[in-house]
Order: C-alpha cells, then structure tokens, then sequence
C-alpha cells in the first residue's frame, strides 16, 4: 500500500502543490486579538500581513492534540501506512504534541505503521523536505526507504533568509530591542541562516539589494549540483522581490527549478512582511 504524507501548515505549500503531491496538512493556529485562525484554512497569510502592517501583533500556536489525534486515527484505523513530518522542534511544540499522540496510538493499535519525523526545518525548506517525501511515496517508495532519503534532505537542507524589518523578530524574542532600533536606523538587513532548527543571525548587510547578491553567493558558496536541484523561494507578501532572487539564481547558478510561495501565517507571524528566505541542498540531491 503507497504510503501516505503528512505535513502541517509551517511547510508553507500551497494548495496546489498539496493537490499535485497528494499531501495531507494540519493546521498550526493564529490568535489575532480575541480572535482564533486555523493557518490556510480559516485566515491567508495575505490577511495576517496586512493587519500586521497596521500594527496587529498575531500570537501562533501549536497543533492541537485532538486534532493529531482525530488525523492519525484516520489512517490506523483504515490501515493506511503514514508519515508525518513536522515543524523544527526547536521553533514550536508541535513535533513533541505529535510523539506524545504517536506513544498513544501505539499503545492502542500495536500494529499501526506510521513515524513522527522532526524536518528540524520551517518554511518551503521543510516543503522541499515534505515534497521529496511525497514524490518517494508515489512512486511505490516503502517506508524505510522514504525515512531515509527524506533522513539525508533533513540533514542536508539550508535556510538563507532575511527579514524586511527588524521588530517582527524582537517581538519574538530573537533579537534584542536594541538591535532591532540600530538596525531599523542604519537600514541594516539582517542574513540569517538554521543551524540544527535554530534560527542562527549570520551577517548583517547594509542596504536590500546587497542582500539578494549575498544570498545567491552564500548558496553558491554552500550548495552542490544547484542545476539539478529544486531551490525554492518564499517571500513575505513580495513577490517581486522573490521573483528577482529566482531571476539572479537562474542567471548565476543555472538552476531551472526555482519554487516561489507566499511564506504562510504561523511563519509570517514571526519574520513579518516582506522576508525573503532561501531554501536547498549543501548536499547532491537524492
């Protein structure tokens, strides 16, 4: 039996591509004053930017337990074969609600056939983890050999991004307020990369369009057999910007396969409008 992927709303993929891939998602949620949004389904990140750029300060929360449960059960009691791949676990408490579901069910049905991986990765660089998952799967991939290859793109998957404003990271308690003003004052752009699913500051850049420039040269510098790869984009409702690093990386790098996304509400939350990250291999794709 083909196996089924699951993934949660932090991937960031599109409807579309969760269609084209047979994925299924849970949503993370976003609180906006008294008021509870499923990410993707009951709010767009469209809608999270602009009230954040009129001053809103969404709160994200975890997928709930019921919900994992009521989606895992599911598949075990229909005895479909499932994997579900989840938010870094350094970035949300999703992956360690998910394992305390996983031990339960377990417990109940001894013969369910189904892992909780954490892609220690946010955004499309968890997508691209997801995807690759997915494509293994319908494929006929058996489920040792999905662990594996999406075990090495786990390993092996950067995240180069940048953030258009400093204060959306201090809100979340990943720079200091002092940083946040010297930076907002200087137009400094912050390059930050994950190290082992933390968010890890890695250059600071003066001016928005060095930073693009930087951001092909450290994948350049990084990244192997970029030409065969699927690099992808995503962006913080700014698209022009994503379209002109894919531009820049088709030009110098000579990748064809370049995915652009919006980036989703529980992420955007955090990075704020227009971030621009930068997802893909420092390893041969498998």
């Amino acid at each position: 039996m083909r196996i089924q992927i699951l993934c949660d709303s932090a991937s960031d993929l599109s409807e579309e591509t969760l269609h084209n891939y047979n994925l299924d998602r849970v949503s993370l949620g976003v609180t906006i004053g008294d008021q509870e949004f499923q990410d993707g389904q009951t709010i767009t990140p469209k809608e999270v930017y602009k009230l954040m750029k009129e001053g809103e300060a969404p709160k994200t929360s975890q997928v709930s337990p019921n919900l994992f449960r009521e989606t895992f059960l599911k598949y075990v009691e229909s005895h479909q074969p499932f994997i579900y791949y989840a938010l870094s676990s350094e970035l949300s408490g999703t992956y360690q609600t998910a394992k305390m579901i996983e031990q339960e069910i377990k417990e109940e049905y001894p013969d369910a056939q189904f892992e909780v991986i954490d892609t220690k990765a946010a955004s499309l660089g968890y997508g691209l983890i997801a995807i690759r998952a997915a494509e293994l799967a319908e494929n006929g991939g058996s489920f040792d050999e999905i662990i594996k290859v999406s075990n090495y793109y786990i390993e092996h998957m950067e995240h180069i991004f940048t953030v258009d404003d400093l204060e959306y990271l201090y809100r979340g308690g990943r720079v200091s307020k002092t940083a946040a003003f010297v930076g907002s004052l200087l137009k400094i752009k912050p390059l930050l990369h994950v190290e082992e699913g933390k968010l890890i500051p890695l250059e600071k850049i003066r001016g928005s369009k060095k930073v693009l420039k930087r951001m092909v040269e450290v994948m350049q510098e990084r990244g192997q057999q970029l030409e065969q790869q699927r690099i992808a984009i995503s962006h913080g409702d700014d698209i022009e910007t994503a379209e002109k690093l894919a531009d820049l990386i088709k030009s110098e790098c000579g990748a064809t396969q370049v995915e652009i996304d919006m980036i989703g509400a529980v992420i955007g939350a955090h990075a704020g409008p227009g971030t621009i990250a930068l997802f893909f291999l420092n390893a041969p794709p498998k």
